[in-house]
């Protein structure tokens, strides 16, 4: 190895493994996740999730509890889930079980979302008018019993006057925490795009769920870079 490298590398290494220790901890520390089947690597800010649970609201919650750790720039989330051998729901009661909770979910529209359910995933179709809503489905779907995962094609109405929405997201960012000078916003057609800095992995989220609640976003794309 040549002069000097070791040194080096022992530094990027220490961070490294301080990272991952500091994602195990806020795994185990997170109640709603059974973490002892969670492997967790990290490089350069970049921390990939592994392993197995048991259910998909562990699986995100994982997600949400790694992106609170401080330090950290992304998320690779690799987590399959599997389900206990008690758990013997067919998919037919899994999709009765959420039209059931559309149904008396008061942020869903009525009759707007459409479930289909094959080997544990559930497919939301169906169009809504705001983010929010169709958050709301998914949010209402996933932690239902015997589901393995959730894909949200939900798509959001078009709306007529999209011409400020770019000026309303930045209005927005600067009323929160977030420093809007550091943060482009982008807009065309309703779809939105972020890109500049921010300084951990929450403020990025922030500012992408911000972006998502603005009248007139049809879709947002995060490119957001975590500097630290």
């Amino acid at each position: 190895m040549r002069s000097g490298a070791p040194s080096n590398w022992s530094c990027i290494m220490s961070k490294d493994e301080e990272l991952k220790n500091s994602v195990l901890a806020e795994l185990k520390w997170e109640p709603s996740i059974s973490s002892a089947h969670i492997g967790v690597t990290a490089e350069d800010g970049t921390v990939t999730l592994t392993g197995h649970v048991e259910t998909y609201g562990q699986k995100r919650a994982a997600e949400m509890a790694t992106g609170r750790v401080k330090g950290v720039k992304a998320v690779a989330e690799e987590i399959e889930v599997r389900l206990p051998f008690t758990v013997k729901h067919d998919d037919a009661q899994i999709a009765k079980a959420a039209a059931d909770r559309l149904e008396w979910d008061a942020e869903t529209p009525r009759d707007a979302v459409k479930v289909k359910v094959e080997k544990g995933w559930i497919t939301l179709t169906g169009t809504v008018a705001w983010h929010f809503q169709k958050d709301a489905a998914e949010r209402e779907v996933r932690g239902l019993s015997g589901v393995v995962g959730v894909f949200n094609q939900i798509s959001i109405k078009p709306r007529v006057d999209t011409a400020h929405v770019s000026e309303d997201i930045r209005h927005a960012l600067h009323r929160g925490w977030l420093n809007p000078d550091n943060i482009k916003v982008t807009e065309h057609d309703g779809n939105v795009k972020l890109t500049g800095t921010v300084e951990n992995w929450q403020e990025r989220q922030t500012a992408g769920a911000t972006a998502l609640a603005a009248p007139g976003a049809n879709s947002v794309e995060n490119d957001l870079i975590v500097a630290w």
